[in-house]
């Protein structure tokens, strides 16, 4: 699975757009309902910034996917780690036991979104 993820998040860097910081990143959530890509999308104006997490999760549910049971986070420029505002969006949409796996194409980290977000705001 993670050779199929990596040469498919391959596929999609070149489709970040990162002129500011160079970073590209794509996420795919993959599961029951496929694949879902997302890139990084940067703007002059930076809060503006949409990270290729959220890009994902936005794109599934207009989609009206929602059966993931992970996602794949690649950068060929750094280890992607989710920034807080990512985190928090994955677990509005998905459980503590919801996978992420973290890739520079080299090393890989794989945790639980519970462990990255063990706080976190629900709808309970």
């Amino acid at each position: 699975m993670f050779e199929r993820l990596l040469k498919e998040a391959k596929n999609y860097v070149k489709r970040s757009y990162s002129p500011y910081s160079r970073f590209r990143v794509v996420a795919l959530l993959f599961g029951g309902d496929g694949t879902v890509a997302g890139v990084n999308v940067e703007n002059a104006s930076y809060g503006l910034t949409m990270c290729a997490e959220r890009c994902a999760v936005f794109r599934a549910v207009a989609e009206g996917k929602k059966n993931f049971e992970g996602i794949f986070i690649y950068s060929p420029d750094g280890m992607p780690y989710p920034c807080g505002a990512c985190r928090q969006v994955l677990r509005e949409f998905f459980t503590e036991n919801f996978k992420v796996i973290v890739t520079d194409g080299r090393k890989k980290d794989t945790f639980k979104l519970g462990e990255l977000l063990p706080y976190t705001f629900t709808l309970k």
